[in-house]
Order: C-alpha cells, then structure tokens, then sequence
C-alpha cells in the first residue's frame, strides 16, 4: 500500500472492550480516541482491522473515532479482514469465504467503521469450501461499486496465493502472517532446507519468495511478540509454550539481549524487537497490536534501529530467541 507514513500498520484488535457480549461504551471509545492519537503521533497512517476482533467492537469503536473526526479519513488508510465466522449456539465456529459472506462482512465493516471504503479488504483465513473464482467475484463487485480498492489475504502460503490469483483480475496487494523474534518458522523453513530441524518447521517453504516475485507486501501480525522480550509480560499469550526444553532459558538470554542493545542504542526494547523484522530484507511491515498508548509510543524508533541494526546484532537475536546454535 502506497503510504508517506510510518512502515508501521495499527492493529485494532485491542479496542472495543474485549470479547464479551456487552455493549460498547464511552470506556472504549475514549481509549480507541487515545490509542489512534499515539498511532498518529509516530507516522502510522494504516489502521488495520477485522470483522471479529472484539466480535466487531473494535471496528466500531474507532468508527466512533472517525465519526467525531471526520478529517482523519482524508489522511490514513482502512484495511479490513472478513471470512471468520465464530462461534454461537447451534453453529461451530468456521471460515467462510463465499461471496455472500465475503460482501456482506465488507458492508458491515463500512457501517461500523463510518467510511464508504476500504483501502484493502483482506480474506483472514483460508476457506478450504470456497472456489477462487467464487473469492474473486466478490471482491470485483466491491471494487466495482467503490467499496473496496485492492485485495489481500492473511495467513495464506505461497500456493494458495498463486491458486487465488489465477481468478483475480487485479494482483494481491498483501499477505498478513504471524511474523516476530518469537515466530520465527517463516525465516527458518528456508534456512532448514536439508536439515533434520527443518522437519519441525510448518511453515509453507517458498512463501516470502512468492511475495517477494509478485510484489506482495508482507504484513506481520503479533510482531512484538506479545511482550515476551519487552518486559511487558500481562501481555504475552495465555499459551507460552512454557514446557518446551530450553524455552524459558532462550527467553530470558532474548530479554536480557534486546535490554542491552536498547540501552547501547538509546531505545526502547519494543524498537529492538520491530527493528530485527524490519531489518530483513522481505520488507516487513509490523502490526503494533497494542491499545496502550505508552507502548505505542515504544515503537516510534523501530525503523530507525531496524536501519542501523548490525548483521551481528540481528543474528545474535536469532541465535538467542533459538536457544541454539544455527545448524
């Protein structure tokens, strides 16, 4: 996406109270108006969202933000994820992506948001049930009728993003996946060719090399690892892998690698862990996923430390957050 701004992107999915069934309330509001303001403030124009996150809360909550500020549209850029479909009595939680859901979900988005478009429309999940040709009519009607600009997917490989776009007309804009010092199965599965470790490595092979052939713009999600090497630690996710051999040990040399290059480099430890993805060549854009406004704040040198960060600096993260040796 074309941007003047910050590489960074904003993550809505911590505004609108959370997951419960409650209302949205003036609470939620006044911490998305916050929490865009903090975003603003270190360059972020793009503000992505999706149709669950806080079971669509979040979406209106900064709809709300935009409604009472009207001008910021003319300055920031609206992506979007549909194509979950969760959980409720009677119906197991699945991905949908068929053009009815896919349109309808883009309608609701526009209304919560308080725009007429999305600068991108993202599909979150694969849908094994929907054809490609199916995925594409949908998005051309939207295109069509000015609802939406460009096409992107999350969570998708290589292939799937070479299947999909044999029925677009228009190239895919972006691929979101979870990329960080922590998630780092994207950077391995190609460094593990012909390694026995390679084979405890999910990550589809030759995912970046399709993006980076076809002009795909790589997005990560939980790029901050939810403050494992940060010391934000009510913030890490409720399934740390805390029984893995070694993990405990690799996290705590992380932590004490990232505080000693934030202190040597006068920043923020959240500025030494966006600035390792940045400074991979893939071009990553990291989603900041956080609705504190003091860690937003964090981040604003991420791209400045991901410039100057060493080869020896960025390797010494891998090794460190690996708990071994590189093979």
């Amino acid at each position: 996406m074309d941007d003047a701004g910050s590489r960074l992107i904003f993550g809505s999915m911590g505004l609108g109270g959370g997951w419960g069934s409650g209302p949205l309330e003036a609470a939620d509001i006044a911490v998305a108006h916050t929490a865009v303001e903090a975003a603003l403030n270190i360059g972020i124009r793009i503000f992505d969202h999706a149709d669950i996150y806080a079971h669509g809360k979040a979406e209106a909550a900064f709809g709300r933000v935009l409604a009472e500020r009207p001008e910021l549209r003319q300055t920031i850029q609206l992506q979007s994820k549909c194509g979950i479909r969760l959980p409720v009595p009677g119906l197991v939680g699945q991905y949908d992506s068929s053009r009815a859901a896919i349109v309808a979900g883009t309608e609701e988005s526009l209304r919560r948001l308080h725009t007429d478009h999305l600068d991108m429309l993202l599909i979150h999940r694969p849908d094994p049930l929907a054809p490609a040709e199916e995925i594409a009519e949908a998005f051309s009607a939207l295109r069509i009728a000015g609802k939406v600009r460009r096409l992107g997917v999350s969570n998708m490989s290589g292939e799937q993003m070479r299947w999909l776009q044999t029925a677009l007309d228009e190239p895919l804009a972006a691929n979101q996946l979870e990329m960080s010092l922590y998630r780092r199965d994207w950077l391995e599965s190609g460094v593990l060719v012909n390694h026995t470790e390679g084979a405890a490595v999910s990550f589809p092979h030759g995912t970046l090399e399709y993006c980076a052939a076809n002009a795909v713009e790589l997005q990560a999600w939980g790029s901050l690892a939810r403050g494992r090497y940060s010391g934000r630690p009510a913030e890490r996710a409720a399934d740390v892998d805390a029984g893995e051999a070694g993990a405990a040990a690799a996290d705590g040399a992380t932590a004490a690698l990232v505080s000693e290059l934030a202190r040597d480099k006068g920043c923020t430890p959240e500025a030494v862990v966006l600035g390792w993805l940045l400074r991979h060549p893939a071009k990553i854009r990291p989603v900041v996923g956080t609705s504190n406004p003091d860690r937003i704040k964090a981040c604003a040198q991420a791209e400045e430390i991901g410039a100057a960060m060493t080869r020896q600096e960025w390797y010494a993260l891998w090794v460190a957050a690996r708990g071994r040796p590189l093979p």
